[in-house]
């Protein structure tokens, strides 16, 4: 029996460690991929720190991955061994309405997820579903490919889905981390201006300015609002992302809003949202949506943009460790040492 090197999660006592296991094997419409980089995001965190929850007694955690196809359960036209790919996170129920009448994995009601519902990639393979595989041209480094499934996929879906930003439509960023740097970066490419990033931290702050931003504010000066309405005239955001997920930055963030105003909760924790008086909410047609991850197709545009060199993640990687160091990845992104936008593992 071939065994691999993972790390494994087990909620009961929270222990995470990396441990020997058996080689998973693919069945039919299976890929086996051996994993050149996976990333670490705050999902990670939420689900080793409790706030997300999996009912598997233990699981290998990390869903931005991109490697080689190692091995295929069975044939399938235009794939073989050794194919370079970045994976979806994602796999479909199987028994949904959607799923039962043939739809692809992005049209299923009840996704399954990559580290939450099925093991993960903080390992030397995974296993997971034929259709949620992506090329990625060799011009592209797998360590990059790899955060293009969630760090730049989910922001980007957000921003040019869920907000539907529109050339010249203000909008403003709060959080410069993983999510919200990716989120200044799309709307940029969206055609978004003024782009405006709000975070504490200066380091934060300067980057986003070299990576696109037109102009950076701290959330917690006493004049933020007074200045994000100096930066549009007057008339406010027309799009305000939320990457932090806290109840004081999404207030702050309703507030920043113009009229019909659009406000995209990106972040996630359990803080209890309140938007403030209904009537000043409904009076200025603000509209509140969550967002949560990305379509397959959103990972092939940006595949696609980046080997054009439209989009530019050449600084997204902020360190790169072994699979022995899981731990310690995981400690510098919680505290965020260093001010990473990603932290990758190389197993």
């Amino acid at each position: 029996m071939r065994t691999m090197r993972a790390a494994r999660f087990h909620p009961a006592s929270g222990k995470l460690g990396v441990e020997e296991v058996p080689v998973p094997r693919p069945g039919p419409g299976e890929a086996l991929v051996k994993v050149a980089a996976c990333g670490i995001c705050h999902s990670d965190l939420s689900l080793l720190n409790g706030v997300f929850h999996t009912d598997l007694p233990s699981i290998t955690p990390g869903h931005e991955a991109a490697g080689t196809i190692d091995e295929l359960g069975s044939p399938v036209p235009g794939w073989q061994r050794g194919d370079r790919v970045v994976v979806h996170a994602g796999r479909a129920c199987g028994a949904c309405p959607a799923c039962v009448s043939g739809s692809a994995i992005d049209d299923c009601e009840r996704v399954q997820i990559m580290a939450f519902d099925y093991d993960g990639a903080w390992a030397e393979y995974v296993l997971v579903p034929v259709g949620a595989l992506v090329r990625v041209p060799d011009s592209i480094p797998l360590e990059r490919a790899a955060i293009l499934a969630d760090a730049v996929s989910t922001p980007y879906a957000a921003v040019i889905d869920t907000a539907a930003v529109r050339p010249a439509e203000s909008v403003g960023v709060w959080g410069l981390g993983g999510i919200g740097t990716h989120a200044l970066q799309a709307a940029r490419l969206a055609g978004a201006a003024p782009v405006i990033g709000l975070d504490p931290l200066p380091a934060a702050r300067e980057r986003a300015l070299e990576l696109g931003a037109d102009h950076t504010l701290d959330p917690t000066a006493e004049d933020a609002l007074d200045r994000i309405a100096e930066l549009t005239g007057g008339r406010g955001l027309k799009v305000a992302i939320d990457a932090v997920g806290r109840a004081g930055t999404i207030a702050q963030a309703n507030r920043a809003l113009g009229h019909r105003g659009r406000l995209v909760l990106v972040g996630m924790s359990m803080d209890r949202v309140e938007l403030g008086p209904l009537a000043a909410f409904t009076r200025d047609r603000h509209s509140v949506t969550g967002h949560l991850g990305y379509r397959k197709e959103h990972i092939e545009q940006l595949v696609d943009l980046v080997a054009a060199g439209r989009l530019d993640i050449s600084r997204s990687i902020s360190a790169e460790l072994p699979l022995s160091e899981i731990a310690e990845g995981v400690r510098r992104l919680e505290h965020k040492e260093g001010n990473p936008i990603r932290i990758v593992i190389r197993p």
